[in-house]
């Protein structure tokens, strides 16, 4: 079983920046992969940007160039640096993590983001 706990969401204006981080209940070095997806209730769940065990990075069109990706194995934390924010942003933002290819993987609860424009 891997836990993850999402922190770093809020409120912010059009133009602005936030981080928001996950940790794992588990060792990420053994994770296959973990990422970032986010959701509306218009929406349905879209990946924004996963990062592999080779350090392999995928975003998705729309957050190329001001969204990244990172992770920190010594703190079990991987983080989602989000610049340039834009309002269509909003959304809530949740992690997940897999241990093997093909597996639906482990949640985090979310995290709101809104960006005002």
């Amino acid at each position: 079983q891997v836990q993850l706990v999402e922190s770093g969401g809020g409120l912010v204006q059009a133009g602005g920046s936030l981080r928001l981080s996950c940790v794992a209940s588990v060792d990420i070095a053994g994770l296959e992969d973990m990422g970032w997806y986010r959701e509306t209730r218009f929406r349905p769940r879209e990946m924004v940007a996963t990062l592999t065990a080779s350090g392999a990075t995928l975003y998705a069109n729309s957050v190329k160039g001001r969204f990244t990706i990172s992770r920190d194995n010594a703190k079990n934390t991987w983080y989602l640096q989000m610049v340039n924010l834009k309002p269509e942003d909003t959304a809530v933002y949740s992690c997940r993590a897999r241990r093997v290819p093909g597996e639906g993987g482990y949640w985090g609860q979310g995290t709101q983001v809104t960006v005002s424009s």
